[in-house]
């Protein structure tokens, strides 16, 4: 946007809007889990054994936390990048 020609600031820029991506993912959850939908990784909840039906019930059990928290693990790893 501002003309910077750096292939560092390009691939910080990239890790940031990664993270951005998922965060906001994981925020609409609940608001898409109220319309049936359910729109994070299926290998992740199924290596914690969470279901799509989990989410649309709002499930809070641990597998539903877990799976929450390993994809905003992925968010957390995207920003050390940048650091």
């Amino acid at each position: 946007i501002l003309g910077v020609r750096d292939i560092h600031a390009d691939h910080a820029a990239s890790h940031i809007g990664k993270a951005q991506g998922i965060v906001t993912c994981l925020r609409a959850t609940p608001y898409h889990s109220t319309r049936q939908k359910v729109f994070l990784p299926m290998d992740v909840c199924m290596l914690h054994g969470a279901s799509q039906e989990d989410f649309i019930r709002g499930k809070q059990e641990q597998n539903v936390r877990d799976v929450i928290y390993d994809i905003a693990s992925q968010a957390h790893i995207h920003l050390e990048h940048v650091r």
